[in-house]
């Protein structure tokens, strides 16, 4: 009989959309047959979830997500003993992280799983980890590449982080990114980096979500928000920072609204380099704000359902991405989409079907895909049920996790008859 491929997942956050990435790609995997471990941190935002595979709580960090948000500060002092409280908080961390690592080292040198699996690395130190792994606990070595950085090499200190970025990436059997752009721009970069262990994989869907929502009816958006029944509804969700283009939106939508009426919702977590103030100003300057609702929050995961349904289309005009976890999120709940040409958005939005690609930084032509899904909620109907075929087909966790384990397998072949 043929023994279980034991694989471990190593995920540092507590919470978030890595969090739930790995839940789902956990569960897959082990419904294809793997035997599976979950190594997180010790508030794991998923615990009451269903398993069908281990978890190991024991990675002591810190909360993926504050209370009570920080805003960017526009004052100059306040800003500059914000960077200074920033850095010295990294330092902290780093710390920690430097202490989770060894205990983390250890323990997967005495377990000697099959396959140890990866997702970001935040500090240059790790690829030290990996490469000690790679050598002494001969097992194979794999990373999910969520985001990577294309750092200058313009001094001798960002030499030595490339460096060990290198070593890391070098370290790695495999190397997953969810779209064929993300893979190709990492091979310009990094172009020591073996082609053969990239691989692409799709970003899966958000199925899981369905069966934890609250019933809509308990969750009343548009009593909350402030939206009439006949008003529809615009909606940007997720993380808030720089590169998701919500200043872009803004303007967008001001053109839009010359030829549609609407409301726009923005509801997700701000990072610290979004200051809602400013956002506020913004509103105001382009006449506005009586047409936005702002919800800036870590939206409850039983919520999301109830969000979604308010919304005639779900809209991302991000300035950068690799991919997005959101739109997938969209996707599940049938909703059609309005995403910019960037990263590997454009591999996954069907252009007139599952919804419309934009161009970047283009508020005419933003604005222009925003009036069309609002005077013509019957098309956006129908792109929200194709959304919808495509979350259950082509973004189906089982074929995504099949596919990885193919990959994992044909490595091992491999290296058993090299000898």
């Amino acid at each position: 009989m043929k023994n279980k491929m034991r694989i471990f997942v190593v995920q540092p956050m507590n919470g978030g959309g890595l969090v739930h990435f790995d839940y789902q790609l956990c569960n897959a995997l082990a419904a294809a047959g793997a035997d599976v471990t979950l190594i997180t941190g010790t508030e794991y935002e998923l615990a009451s979830m269903p398993h069908n595979f281990m978890v190991l709580k024991i990675l002591k960090l810190w909360k993926s997500f504050d209370e009570h948000p920080a805003s960017a500060d526009l004052n100059p002092l306040r800003r500059s003993i914000g960077k200074l409280f920033r850095i010295m908080r990294r330092v902290v961390r780093g710390v920690r992280v430097l202490y989770a690592w060894i205990s983390l080292t250890i323990y997967l040198f005495r377990a000697k799983p099959d396959w140890i699996q990866f997702t970001r690395l935040e500090y240059p130190f790790e690829a030290l980890f990996i490469s000690f792994l790679k050598r002494s606990a001969r097992v194979g070595l794999s990373q999910i590449c969520h985001e990577f950085e294309g750092r200058e090499q313009s001094n001798f200190l960002s030499k030595v982080i490339y460096s060990l970025d290198v070593h890391a990436y070098r370290s790695f059997s495999k190397i997953f990114f969810l779209s064929e752009d993300s893979r190709t721009r990492f091979l310009s970069i990094f172009h020591s980096v073996n082609e053969a262990s990239t691989v692409s994989i799709p970003h899966g869907n958000s199925e899981w979500l369905i069966d934890i929502q609250s019933p809509v009816q308990d969750i009343d958006f548009r009593s909350r928000y402030g939206i009439l029944e006949h008003e529809q509804v615009l909606l940007f969700f997720g993380l808030l920072s720089p590169s998701k283009g919500v200043e872009d939106l803004i303007e967008a939508f001001s053109l839009a609204l010359q030829s549609c009426d609407a409301k726009l919702v923005i509801a997700g977590y701000p990072t610290k380099f979004i200051n809602a103030l400013h956002i506020k100003n913004l509103l105001d300057t382009f006449g506005i704000a009586d047409k936005v609702v702002m919800d800036l929050r870590y939206i409850p995961l039983n919520e999301i359902g109830a969000l979604m349904e308010l919304a005639t289309a779900v809209v991302y005009p991000y300035r950068s991405s690799t991919q997005s976890g959101s739109l997938q999120v969209a996707y599940t709940f049938g909703k059609p989409v309005i995403a910019t040409a960037v990263g590997g958005l454009p591999e996954v939005v069907e252009d007139g079907k599952s919804g419309f690609i934009v161009h970047p930084y283009s508020a005419v032509d933003l604005a222009e895909k925003i009036s069309i899904v609002i005077n013509n909620p019957l098309l956006a109907a129908e792109m929200g049920t194709y959304a919808r075929n495509l979350s259950i087909t082509r973004f189906n966790w089982n074929s995504i996790a099949r596919q990885m384990l193919d990959e994992y397998e044909a490595f091992s072949a491999m290296k058993i008859e090299a000898g």
